[in-house]
């Protein structure tokens, strides 16, 4: 009887394990409202101002190949009560013009505090000890929404001396955590009169669908309805609290999210291949072979004898290769599954640049069951 409960219970060990197993699954493939759609309106704003970066250790702009910078200062000391004598020229090491971004999210108020990306515009080595003085950052309607300063963070380093230099990273370009206070606010509504949009992130039909049957299933039968691809119209509240609590509710719901469709992409200028698991391909056969090209020129001096009637003339010697590598015919079997295509491409035995060729060979003839893109 202790062997037959023994193997019993291990029989429902590994039940449980496999149901365990197969709810893991199931939850992966359900994805939030929330991380599927976003509601229309609700978006960030670009800013942009021009600044001065000032206590840099004399890696600043060279002032003779970039005027704005003497003039942006000038002006700013102007503004400042000191008047530069007439046809001073400012000589400035420890000053950089700049460009200053920031994102201004929505529903920013008057106070908050957003970070701000400085970028040098002259010939500036380095950022690096740099503070930014006061900078305005205005919006596409050219009103200004934030102002800007504070202390540059660099996370770049960089050492030079004799004519040779280290660097590691970029030292002219660096962030400022909270250095922006918003001054204004932009206005924001969620939604008009008694129906708000949600916007599908990756606009598809059957996720569209799917938001709407979840959102109706929960709300009752009309709330949602599906516009397009992208759009789906709900009907909310009328009460501001109301409709916020609302829409919490909404971007809890959860979705089963749409099988993607299968692409690789690719890079044309770093050789870069990338592909998702659902990629596949049909039978063909590939031959692959490299074309190697060399020229050689190696400049020589004829040199007449002492006694001859001639000049020193410089001659070069060219010599041209032509290597061409035999490349087999390669059967690549009919595969469904990621590890067998990237096995069956390893198997041409291409650098990733010939694997752009060849991929865009394959898709042209039909045996790559995948979009390609190329970026």
């Amino acid at each position: 009887m202790s062997s037959q409960f023994d193997r019993m219970s291990a029989a429902l060990r590994v039940l449980f394990c496999c149901m365990g197993f197969a709810v893991c699954d199931a939850s992966l493939a359900q994805q939030r409202v929330k991380d599927l759609t976003g509601v229309a309106g609700v978006r960030a704003n670009q800013l942009v101002g021009y600044g001065l970066v000032v206590g840099l250790d004399g890696t600043g702009d060279q002032t003779t190949q970039t005027p704005f910078t003497t003039q942006a200062m000038a002006s700013m000391l102007a503004q400042l009560g000191i008047q530069m004598p007439p046809g001073q020229a400012l000589q400035l090491k420890n000053v950089a013009a700049i460009v200053a971004t920031a994102n201004l999210p929505p529903f920013a108020s008057p106070g908050q505090q957003i970070d701000v990306t400085v970028s040098s515009i002259g010939n500036a080595k380095s950022l690096r000890g740099g503070t930014l003085l006061m900078t305005p950052l205005k919006g596409a309607d050219g009103r200004v929404y934030a102002v800007a300063q504070g202390n540059i963070l660099i996370a770049g380093a960089g050492a030079g001396a004799a004519g040779t230099s280290v660097q590691i990273n970029t030292l002219n370009a660096g962030r400022i955590p909270s250095g922006a206070t918003v001054e204004r606010s932009v206005p924001t509504s969620v939604g008009q009169g008694d129906s708000l949009m949600l916007e599908v992130n990756h606009p598809d039909f059957t996720t569209a669908s799917r938001v709407a049957q979840v959102i109706n299933k929960n709300f009752g039968n009309g709330v949602a309805q599906p516009l397009n691809a992208r759009q789906i119209r709900v009907r909310a509240p009328m009460d501001v609290a109301q409709r916020v609590e609302f829409l919490a509710r909404i971007e809890g719901l959860s979705v089963v999210a749409a099988d993607a469709s299968p692409k690789v992409i690719v890079n044309a200028r770093t050789g870069s291949v990338v592909m998702n698991q659902l990629v596949s391909l049909s039978a063909c056969a590939v031959a692959h072979g490299n074309l190697t090209v060399t020229i050689s020129a190696q400049n020589d001096v004829s040199q007449p004898n002492t006694l001859a009637d001639g000049t020193t003339t410089p001659v070069q010697n060219a010599e041209v290769q032509v290597k061409s590598d035999k490349g087999g015919l390669v059967v690549l079997p009919n595969t469904v599954s990621l590890n067998e295509v990237v096995k069956a491409l390893n198997a041409v035995g291409a650098t990733p640049q010939d694997l752009l060729a060849i991929l865009q060979a394959m898709k042209a003839a039909g045996a790559l069951r995948a979009e390609l893109e190329i970026i």
